[in-house]
């Protein structure tokens, strides 16, 4: 399903996500393997920033001893030869040996790219936020002018590709790239390593706003007209009554969509790869390039992404358990 087809998302509480209708155990196991994941992401962004932050990252340790792995990798390709034929679901275990070796292997590298490809959809989804409320507000509640406005920036930031967006900003307006590469904090030694990270940023913030902006309109529209005319009645102005009545309902209905939006700028982030931003895809092809084992990375990178996915869906879950207004939905 498109982003633009779920944009309509239901304005009353949704239930739980995927995660949040596991049974105990699984929910347990889950965030279990969740803690192990962001442990070692932290550590290890930790490690390389404090401790040798001048150390290339193709010589970094990885922290995880691989020769048991690799061991037993031999062992199964012997055993998959000496059987033969009937030695082929042995050969998929190899091949699963093999591809977390080189997962191992190349933990500094895939863990640097996985840290900006964190950034990116951090700042994006909160700045895009930031744009999205006015303008949802500005759907709504705005006059013809207003209204206009912000529904033409919305389908004009829609109706295009992702991608073309940000060709756009870093190849076709030539000034920004270098205006970007002389802010504070922005190359190898500053936090942002190079101007694409930040022009990525802002591209995908661009991108979010609007469909963020859909979200929040669909949850105002939700939000019983008569609340308003309340507040206005004891006192408060309309925009008064919009901002400490109708809009804090109007975002805790929004969660879900939200939720959504922030897996989508997880996944989308490796478009950033294409104007040569070294987030956690570019450097997976950059080891496959010199691996020639693009598969294994990539199943690799894959489960990297998905720890993103599965531990933003749950966090997004006890979001919304937390800001849940009692009496309404389910």
């Amino acid at each position: 399903m498109s982003k633009t087809s779920e944009s309509g998302t239901s304005t009353g509480r949704a239930g739980t996500t995927v995660v949040g209708e596991l049974p105990g155990a699984r929910r347990a196991l889950l965030a279990g393997l969740g803690v192990v994941f962001w442990g070692y992401l932290l550590l290890r962004w930790s490690y390389d920033r404090f401790v040798e932050p001048d150390v290339n990252v193709i010589n970094r340790e990885p922290f995880v001893p691989t020769g048991p792995i690799e061991g037993a990798a031999d062992a199964l390709s012997s055993a998959e030869s000496a059987l033969g034929v009937v030695g082929t679901p042995v050969g998929w275990l190899a091949w699963l040996a093999e591809a977390a070796t080189l997962g191992i292997n190349n933990l500094p590298a895939l863990a640097e790219g996985g840290l900006i490809t964190v950034q990116i959809t951090v700042v994006s989804i909160l700045f895009g936020l930031v744009l999205a409320v006015p303008l949802a507000v500005a759907r709504v509640y705005g006059g013809r002018v207003t209204r206009w406005v912000a529904l033409g920036y919305t389908e004009l930031i829609r109706g295009t590709p992702l991608l073309a967006q940000l060709f756009v900003l870093w190849y076709g307006l030539g000034w920004l790239g270098p205006t970007v590469r002389e802010l504070p904090g922005v190359g190898v030694d500053g936090p942002l390593p190079t101007a694409a990270v930040v022009v990525a940023m802002i591209g995908f913030t661009i991108n979010s706003s609007a469909y963020q902006s859909e979200y929040i309109r669909s949850a105002l529209s939700g939000v019983d007209a008569g609340q308003l005319t309340a507040a206005r009645s004891v006192g408060l102005s309309k925009l008064g009554g919009i901002r400490y009545v109708v809009l804090p309902q109007a975002l805790r209905f929004a969660i879900p969509g939200w939720t959504n939006e922030f897996i989508y700028l997880v996944k989308y982030s490796s478009l950033a790869s294409f104007i040569t931003v070294p987030e956690l895809f570019q450097r997976a092809r950059n080891i496959g390039e010199d691996t020639f084992q693009f598969t294994e990375i990539y199943v690799v990178v894959a489960v990297f992404y998905l720890g993103f996915v599965l531990t933003t869906a749950a966090a997004m879950t006890i979001v919304e358990n937390r800001t849940s207004i009692p009496g309404l939905g389910n």
